[in-house]
């Protein structure tokens, strides 16, 4: 499509399907195709918004903090359900995405950052939602944990802490141990950066 594809998008028509967790939309709209042709057609849409996902390294000891948690999707497809992944959260109105990475590094891993970098803004999985995923890499000092960490009950979270060596985080992508996206492409940005840095 090019410059005018939003131009040649008619969303006709709306229907909320669920809003449980996340709104779930049906879209009936029209596009054009590119060869001038118009279709319709229907779309189903999670409306999550943007979120923030952060991955604290400590560079003296060359080791992350990740979390393990319990997610259904896993259980369903019939894997093993307790992923192991960078924290993450959504953006609640008023903050943007930085506060949110902070944020939720206290809440999930009782942990304060210092230079925080967003590294890149990526839809994970435009299919099916319209979440816009911030990316971030920030440094963290053992020594100065705010908490345990663990998530918020209210909100089902059982969060498990995890400080691994970089290396070993990476083998663990290789043996299929961690198998969440945006943890694997923080993991890699981190291993590439570091790689440019001792050259």
């Amino acid at each position: 499509m090019g410059d005018g594809a939003r131009d040649a998008v008619e969303i006709r028509a709306v229907e909320t399907l669920g809003e449980t967790h996340y709104p779930l939309r049906k879209y009936n709209f029209a596009y054009r195709r590119r060869d001038g042709a118009r279709q319709e057609l229907q779309r189903e849409v999670y409306a999550i918004g943007e979120s923030a996902v952060v991955l604290p390294f400590d560079p003296r000891r060359s080791t992350v903090l990740l979390t393990r948690q319990f997610r259904l999707p896993a259980q369903v497809n019939g894997d093993e359900p307790r992923l192991i992944e960078a924290c993450a959260g959504n953006i609640e109105p008023g903050d943007d995405a930085a506060e949110t990475a902070r944020k939720e590094a206290e809440q999930e891993m009782g942990c304060r950052l210092r230079d925080l970098r967003e590294v890149f803004t990526l839809y994970m999985s435009p299919g099916v939602t319209a979440e816009k995923l911030h990316h971030f890499t920030a440094e963290y000092d053992p020594g100065g944990r705010s908490g345990e960490g663990g998530g918020l009950r209210e909100e089902g979270e059982d969060i498990e802490v995890l400080e691994l060596p970089l290396a070993e985080a990476w083998a663990m992508v290789g043996r299929g141990e961690i198998v969440d996206a945006k943890t694997v492409l923080l993991l890699q940005h981190l291993l590439l950066a570091r790689r440019g840095a001792s050259t």
